[in-house]
């Protein structure tokens, strides 16, 4: 497999990094509540940049690395969604007004990028000097795939933000109201904090936890350091509107953590057997090699992600439509 140019690579992430600070300026300078289509067009637009992108890898590197990028895009993508749901749970939660809940999104965006980027070059130090960190990768994607399937979201959301509200309201003292973004204004010459501290810190939390469960899951498809960091960050681009153009379809794609589930398992599984293939550990076959142990292309791998999120989505519409027929106006989720 051909090694992408140094020059490619450091080309690429200083663009990327400026399309996302462009868009970061452009909602400090216009902040707005986007229509369904604007939404539409910046997401489209991210999808196709996130494909030119991958037809230039396959140009400047090989098709390796270009199915490699595509299939952790997906994935991280899937997750971002998913992500996006507790987004829309805390937002309503501690009623953030509409208007502010851009600059929120955004902010948590960068808390995002920043926790995936030293989590990213922690894996991959990690795998770089102890190939049995697979295991344990794989070992926990499993359970968070379990998790993912059968957990409540809703009560995790809800138990972690009263926790961080009863905490703070006992620690520090609290406005009821917004004022716009700010975390702290002065009210008769006393420091006050207002709601927004919540919710940054909520959404921070929330943006841990799931960098905890993405970066293992791409790493079990890519060990390019690179590449996992392009896919993350084409992941973030464009969750802003696509919180907007999804909104209240969000709870309605009530089979959606199944797909994520299942492909959080099945690159657990392709991480564990990635282990046994590569084993050195001593007390597994004598420190040696399991030769009959697979390993799980990276085409395999896109197949399955692209299979498991378009069955999801195509059995929540189904069951969508069955609602209404029904006349069923809510749906849980799970």
């Amino acid at each position: 497999m051909t090694a992408l140019p140094l020059w490619f690579e450091i080309t690429s992430l200083v663009v990327l990094t400026l399309i996302l600070i462009a868009d970061l300026l452009l909602v400090i300078k216009r902040p707005h509540i986007p229509s369904a289509k604007e939404s539409t067009l910046w997401v489209v637009f991210y999808v196709v940049l996130a494909l030119i992108f991958a037809g230039l890898i396959w140009a400047i590197g090989d098709s390796q690395h270009a199915v490699e990028f595509v299939a952790g895009w997906l994935t991280e993508y899937s997750l971002s969604i998913d992500n996006l749901f507790v987004f829309v749970i805390i937002m309503a939660r501690f009623a953030v007004p509409r208007k502010l809940q851009q600059e929120v999104l955004m902010v948590g965006i960068v808390i995002a990028l920043i926790l995936r980027a030293i989590f990213i070059v922690l894996g991959a130090s990690l795998i770089e000097n102890f190939s049995w960190i697979f295991y344990i990768f794989g070992a926990f994607l499993l359970y968070t795939a379990f998790k993912q399937a059968f957990g409540n979201h809703d009560d995790d959301a809800e138990q972690k933000d009263n926790l961080v509200t009863r905490i703070l309201r006992k620690r520090v003292a609290l406005t009821p109201d917004y004022h716009g973004t700010k975390v702290s204004v002065k009210i008769d010459g006393k420091k006050f904090f207002t709601p927004m501290i919540i919710v940054f810190i909520a959404i921070g939390s929330t943006d841990l936890l799931f960098a905890l469960d993405s970066i293992p899951a791409i790493f079990g498809i890519t060990q390019s350091p690179f590449i996992v960091f392009a896919a993350n960050i084409f992941a973030l681009m464009g969750l802003r509107q696509l919180y907007f153009l999804l909104g209240g379809l969000l709870d309605k794609l009530v089979y959606l953590h199944y797909g994520i589930a299942f492909i959080l398992a099945f690159i657990g599984v392709k991480l564990v057997l990635h282990a046994l293939h590569e084993n050195e550990l001593p007390f597994i076959n004598g420190g040696q090699h399991i030769e009959w142990a697979p390993d799980i292309s990276t085409l395999t791998s896109l197949i399955v992600i692209i299979a498991s999120m378009a069955v999801a989505t195509i059995a929540s519409l189904l069951r969508m439509r069955h609602d209404a027929r029904k006349g069923i106006t809510e749906t849980p989720r799970g």
